[in-house]
């Protein structure tokens, strides 16, 4: 069953289930707002809610909105793309062989069979990228766990629409965007630090800063610059 709520200007959309604690959403692309509650729970006691998350939910409105996203790649020939921050010029090559992404000095040479379709193509660009973060990171996960202390049980490495990581601490599974890879090393190895240090830390405490203060002096001024770095143009589905 669903509902809404008006607070004003922000609709939000209320979907009832069969689960014990609310969860409020804010999507992407324009800041939709969706709460899941507890089935038998009332419209009035989820409006009070709503309201004393009305500054959460207009700051992450905002941030939503003002996010910068990069325009669609047709992956044509001489087109930008990056690796580590560093650009490189497209190269389309069509060749009845199995498909592949080669990196050369200044080109990103994608080679697929003759007819294949933007979609395809898409994929096998995305899949190396997806390598790429994966092959970085099983260098860095090592590395920071022994520095911390702790020890991650799984890392996923996927296509993220508006966060360049994630952590579950009770699962101690960690997510990386593939995206990541297109940003310089360093940015890979702040959310890499980040995310191991919610192992230790589960909220943005001060505790979880002075941690970060501690193992990675220079994380503001990363974060800075992956934060002002566009994410991936994505097309959104409701």
């Amino acid at each position: 069953m669903a509902a809404q709520i008006e607070l004003g200007d922000i609709a939000v959309e209320v979907v009832f289930k069969d689960i014990k604690n609310i969860h409020l959403a804010v999507y992407p692309p324009d800041g939709k707002v969706r709460i899941a509650a507890p089935a038998r729970m009332s419209l009035d006691t989820l409006r009070v809610f709503a309201v004393s998350k009305l500054p959460w939910i207009r700051q992450r409105q905002r941030k939503l909105r003002e996010q910068e996203r990069e325009t669609p790649r047709e992956l044509l020939d001489r087109e930008s793309h990056y690796l580590w921050g560093r650009r490189y010029l497209l190269k389309v090559v069509e060749e009845d062989a199995a498909p592949e992404v080669l990196l050369k000095p200044s080109t990103l040479m994608l080679r697929v069979r003759p007819g294949t379709s933007e979609e395809k193509r898409q994929e096998i660009l995305a899949s190396w990228y997806r390598q790429q973060v994966k092959e970085a990171a099983a260098g860095l996960i090592p590395k920071w766990e022994g520095i911390l202390g702790v020890r991650v049980g799984r890392v996923f490495v996927q296509r993220m629409k508006t966060r360049w990581g994630g952590c579950n601490p009770d699962r101690r599974t960690i997510r990386l965007n593939t995206e990541l890879a297109k940003k310089p090393r360093a940015c890979l190895e702040y959310i890499v630090v980040h995310e191991l240090v919610h192992l230790l830390e589960r909220n943005h405490t001060e505790r979880f800063i002075a941690l970060m203060d501690r193992f990675l002096p220079q994380w503001r001024e990363v974060r800075r610059e992956l934060n002002a770095a566009p994410l991936g143009h994505e097309t959104w589905h409701y």
